[in-house]
């Protein structure tokens, strides 16, 4: 299965992808932060990334797919069509795929977690809060699971996807 996490950075997608991983060892998390800074360090792309990233994040995915594997994407998808072209990866491997959007309907906390943020990623310049407001996320149509961080911790939504 293809588990499609888009959101707003910091809204919580890559705390969900990791309680996804510890809840079912055998899921891949494919972070798009891990390869947009792995292009820049190579030399070929710089910040901000063009979508080459998710270009490259889709074939891996694709390829753990066939192996087998359950694949958790971690990826901000602002536009039906960044979500449309993972759902056909699930589907041009055969698998099924769930798409669920990260969100933290408490904007005091998502700012809080957005200005305190230390990244992880050595070299990758963190969003502003300013930034992330004005990032343009397209409203969402079609069926998709909606999980509030702000009220879900995340192993309990990481059930809530698995199920």
């Amino acid at each position: 299965m293809l588990i499609i996490l888009s959101g707003l950075p910091g809204s919580g997608k890559t705390t969900l992808a990791r309680a996804l991983v510890a809840a079912n060892p055998a899921t891949v998390h494919l972070r798009l932060d891990t390869v947009e800074q792995a292009l820049v360090d190579s030399g070929t792309e710089t910040h901000p990334v063009s979508p080459a990233g998710y270009y490259v994040l889709r074939a891996v995915a694709g390829d753990l797919l066939r192996q087998g594997l359950t694949v958790v994407a971690d990826t901000v998808n602002p536009l039906p069509v960044t979500r449309e072209m993972w759902r056909d990866v699930a589907r041009a491997a055969g698998v099924e795929f769930r798409d669920v959007e990260v969100f933290c309907a408490d904007p005091e906390l998502h700012r809080q977690r957005v200005d305190t943020r230390v990244g992880d990623i050595a070299g990758l310049p963190l969003p502003t809060w300013e930034q992330v407001q004005t990032w343009g996320f397209a409203p969402w149509s079609g069926e998709r699971l909606r999980v509030d961080t702000a009220t879900t911790d995340p192993q309990t939504a990481a059930r809530e996807v698995l199920t």
